[in-house]
């Protein structure tokens, strides 16, 4: 027998000796509806600061608990998220009292023992009145938000809030500039309606770019800002000359760009109309007149919301059938292309209803967002203490979006005969799971004190904040059959390695 002989069969029986020590595990699809955090249907909730109304903790435990049906929806939905609006009428020209900063650490409070988290705007004024301009809407001057000065006051009383309750905190909208806080129509921050200038001065960009800078700076580095238009983050991102041609993020820009990394979108007339009534419209600068930018603006928020969050609501059925269910509808589709992780329950339900007698709404509650659905995964059967323990988990991301807000990944191994835990972390970042397939390999070292004997694998995905990382309610559950543990927050991996 030559040298070369017995090495390639010294190499096949070492093969085969390491190949007879793993254990490939493949695992069923769960396609039942259920909750996941920072995503899905939200239920809409909002309150004036004249006269407070404190979010109720039953009432949030509800809808944690059970499907929820809003209104005249003919659909059910599962809950994680509660838009929470608070229109700050009585302080359109004053501080921000202490009274209303203390109900609103209450209200934080409450969606934390509830289980919830807030998708959170601020604004001035909800109320539109009519009038003699000219806009096309009939919403006419004066709006009713306010000056500048006040606005940036409000903000710097709000943040040490903002920072403190970042954990139950999904995402904050801009808000604040216009009716409803969506930046439209204000007598403040330059009037973007047909009614008086027709664009919106570059003087009026740079106050808005402050204002985002401002919100930006007052959340946790953990959390993004949504704006109403991808045109004023393009504005923020490139200044107040940007053309509707400016890049998207990108890989690498995602890293080098921090605060354009963390703004993101709320559409609130999803497939409303062509450019969902003005959401794709370049408003102008002092240099360049209102214009359609219908294609290029979406082109840059599909681009571009693949690394951010994405939210909103419909608004108007008139766009039917475009805005239906396949085969004539485009629903789906444009959910997908531009990663939706949020919608409204309540609101537009023409919409919504459609979606659900045409066949796609369980399509929608299931995708909208992240859902992970383990594949094949390939475990060692048995290692020795302070040895290596080699991991490979193979996932697919099936939602519209990756998860928008970091949290770590752990691989937990349990003992089997006296229940203790030991935590090991993966190198790897959630944000980066778009849709499309998941790969996780990695060797771990066992912990020092790990004992031998029978260990379950277990894979948990819990909150990014210490504070949450201990209640299940925050940790996200993988779709496949006969792996979560609703006690725990873990997902089983429904294998056992022995630690000799």
């Amino acid at each position: 027998m030559t040298k070369k002989t017995l090495l390639l069969l010294t190499c096949l029986v070492v093969t085969l000796a390491s190949a007879a020590q793993l254990k490939t595990i493949r695992y069923e699809p769960d396609d039942t509806d259920f909750t996941n955090p920072e995503r899905g249907f939200y239920i809409p909730s909002g309150t004036r600061s004249s006269k407070f109304v404190p979010l109720d903790i039953r009432q949030l435990l509800q809808y944690r608990k059970q499907p929820q049906k809003l209104g005249s929806a003919t659909y059910s939905v599962n809950v994680s998220l509660l838009y929470r609006g608070y229109e700050l009428d009585d302080f359109v020209n004053k501080p921000l009292s202490a009274d209303f900063l203390k109900n609103l650490q209450s209200d934080f409070d409450v969606v934390r023992k509830a289980g919830l988290k807030m998708i959170l705007r601020f604004a001035y004024t909800n109320t539109t009145h009519g009038g003699d301009c000219t806009d096309e809407y009939k919403i006419c001057p004066p709006y009713g938000d306010a000056p500048r000065e006040v606005t940036f006051n409000h903000i710097s009383q709000l943040k040490p809030l903002l920072k403190k309750n970042a954990d139950v905190i999904a995402v904050l909208q801009e808000g604040f500039i216009g009716i409803w806080g969506e930046n439209y129509f204000t007598d403040h921050w330059g009037d973007a309606s047909t009614s008086e200038l027709k664009i919106i001065a570059d003087s009026s960009w740079a106050h808005r770019n402050q204002l985002l800078k401002a919100l930006l700076d007052a959340m946790s580095d953990s959390r993004m800002v949504q704006v109403r238009t991808p045109q004023i983050k393009q504005r923020f991102v490139y200044g107040v000359a940007a053309t509707v041609t400016s890049a998207p993020l990108n890989e690498k820009t995602i890293f080098t760009k921090k605060d354009a990394a963390r703004v993101g979108f709320h559409n609130d007339c999803f497939l409303a109309s062509e450019d969902d009534y003005g959401t794709f419209y370049d408003y102008g600068n002092s240099a360049g007149k209102r214009d359609t930018a219908n294609k290029r603006l979406r082109n840059y928020f599909e681009a571009d919301s693949r690394y951010v969050a994405v939210g909103g609501e419909t608004c108007d059925d008139a766009y039917s059938p475009q805005n239906d269910c396949a085969p004539f509808g485009i629903a789906e589709q444009e959910m997908a292309s531009m990663h939706y992780s949020y919608l409204n329950a309540a609101y537009n339900n023409q919409v919504n209803n459609d979606w659900d007698s045409l066949g796609c709404m369980k399509a929608i509650k299931q995708k909208l967002g992240y859902r992970l659905v383990l594949k094949k995964n390939v475990f060692p059967i048995s290692v020795s203490q302070g040895g290596k323990l080699p991991v490979q988990i193979n996932m697919a991301n099936i939602g519209f979006a990756a998860p928008y807000n970091p949290r770590p990944v752990q691989l937990v191994l349990r003992n089997k005969q006296n229940g203790k835990t030991f935590t090991l972390l993966f190198n790897t970042s959630v944000k980066r799971w778009y849709t499309g397939n998941i790969r996780l390999k990695q060797s771990f070292s066992l912990p020092k004190g790990i004992t031998a004997g029978q260990y379950e694998l277990l894979l948990n995905l819990p909150d990014g904040y210490a504070s949450l990382q201990n209640d299940p309610s925050y940790s996200i559950r993988l779709a496949n059959t006969d792996v979560w543990e609703p006690a725990t927050g873990y997902n089983k991996l429904l294998h056992v390695v022995e630690v000799k």
